[in-house]
């Protein structure tokens, strides 16, 4: 009975944080990008070298693994490392659908977090039962179509074929016919309950030779 209602408490605490770290605080650190090309329902970014944290969850929801993978990373920014180190929060919450990583070639998610610069050269390592680790985020540029609203397992399928369609109108068309076999990443920025003016995107990678980048694979997210 303790050892639930441990667990219970544990939940809603990490719950409550999710709430403030996507709540768009303008001291939250996040991973930094260049804009090499802008329309009106996409734009390409060229996102820097850096090293995140990331949790694999294969959980047949978009909803459930976001906040499966988010409750262990977010013990593992309290504290529940090697070194025991408390390491700030950073925005967005980054959850990546990649088909063919789960059993039996299924769809698999991994909820990431972008490590701050302070722990960028030399991050704590997570304890093992967590099952986290870091991974190098390498240079590349992805197409990224915001929206608003929730971001729910029908809504973002949809805000995805949108990006498609509008990736197969452009220049790097091939692009999505490639991405479309890996999958794609949803950014959320903002609290749960916050109804307006939310902020979340989709990210798919390119291939965009002529601004400078080149395709590394969704699985880089």
């Amino acid at each position: 009975m303790k050892k639930n209602t441990v667990v219970n408490a544990l939940c809603l605490l990490s719950c409550t944080v999710m709430v403030m770290v996507c709540n768009g605080r303008s001291d939250a650190e996040s991973p930094q990008y260049t804009i090499l090309h802008t329309e009106s329902e996409f734009e390409i970014r060229l996102y820097r070298d850096s090293l995140w944290i990331s949790a694999l969850a294969q959980d047949i929801s978009f909803e459930k693994a976001t906040w499966n993978g988010f409750h262990r990373l977010f013990q593992y920014t309290e504290g529940a490392n090697l070194n025991f180190s408390r390491i700030p929060l950073t925005i967005p919450v980054l959850t990546s659908l990649v088909l063919g990583a789960g059993p039996l070639q299924s769809q698999a998610y991994y909820v990431s977090l972008y490590l701050p610069l302070k722990f960028q050269a030399n991050p704590p390592l997570p304890l093992p039962e967590l099952n986290i680790k870091p991974y190098e985020f390498v240079s590349h540029c992805v197409a990224v179509r915001k929206f608003s609203g929730k971001a729910k397992d029908g809504r973002i399928v949809k805000e995805a074929q949108k990006l498609a369609t509008s990736l197969s109108r452009s220049p790097w068309g091939d692009s999505d016919s490639r991405s479309s076999q890996r999958g794609y990443a949803i950014a959320q920025y903002n609290t749960p309950l916050r109804i307006f003016n939310r902020r979340n995107e989709v990210w798919v990678d390119v291939h965009a030779p002529d601004l400078g980048c080149k395709s590394v694979g969704v699985t880089s997210f």
